[in-house]
């Protein structure tokens, strides 16, 4: 263990849980901090999984508390995005992810325009029960998300939230909800690197203690400064996930 790179992986975790605890994204600073002390990129997947459950799990419960979870609805699609995330982490194992980093650089753009484009979407929550083909068709993309989680995971925070916003929620209240599930992906992903023996625990659980940090920092500012900076922020992230994709495309085919 070095304890320099112990101490830059602390600060970076930090750093990552603070945005990742509200829209996600985070995985656009962790991932590289890990990549950098020289590991493996499936061990650096693996030990960031283990980093950003905890940091999910602290995001998720301050949003509990805080009364910005619709607990029924997150109570009954955890197991599903639990079980699809270690389904895309297992296909993962056997495709390369690159796969779907062109679908996923389509769907960020689309979410970036769309939310754009709605000026006044999700200031306020106008969120009814669904009927029966709009919870079909919901229930499938969060199982969608999970699984992608898994496989690839970049830009999973943003794909829950759009989703939460879809069906009528405000961007505090979507994002709440949105880090409910985004722990139960990280948790499935994480148990399968962990059964595959993936995971680096001395820098694992080193970051995710500053992922508990950050994500408490986080999740209490958003909180407290309301629907106008999760939006705000929520934009910022698609468009650094966007521009991230297409380097990363771009780099391994030029």
């Amino acid at each position: 263990m070095d304890i320099q790179i112990l101490f830059i992986l602390i600060v970076f975790g930090f750093l990552a849980a603070f945005i990742d605890s509200v829209v996600g994204g985070g995985g656009l600073i962790s991932i590289p901090a890990l990549l950098a002390t020289g590991m493996p990129p499936s061990i650096a997947l693996g030990t960031n999984k283990l980093a950003s459950s905890f940091g999910s799990f602290t995001s998720a419960l301050s949003f509990i508390r805080s009364r910005k979870v619709d607990k029924n609805i997150v109570a009954k699609l955890f197991p599903l995005s639990f079980l699809m995330s270690i389904g895309g982490a297992f296909v993962a194992t056997k495709l390369p992810p690159e796969y779907l980093k062109p679908l996923a650089i389509i769907m960020l753009s689309l979410v970036l325009i769309y939310t754009l484009f709605k000026k006044d979407w999700g200031d306020i929550s106008t969120y009814q029960k669904l009927n029966l083909k709009q919870l079909i068709l919901f229930v499938i993309a969060i199982g969608f998300i999970g699984f992608y989680d898994g496989f690839l995971g970049g830009g999973t925070g943003s794909f829950l939230l759009f989703g939460f916003l879809m069906i009528g929620f405000d961007f505090l209240s979507a994002a709440g909800n949105a880090k409910v599930l985004n722990f139960a992906s990280n948790l499935g992903a994480l148990l399968l690197f962990i059964i595959l023996g993936h995971v680096n625990y001395t820098y694992g659980l080193s970051m995710g203690a500053a992922m508990i940090a950050g994500s408490y920092a986080g999740s209490q500012f958003a909180i407290r400064k309301g629907v106008s900076y999760v939006k705000v922020l929520f934009v910022c992230v698609t468009v650094l996930l966007i521009g991230k994709n297409i380097f990363d495309y771009v780099k391994e085919y030029l």
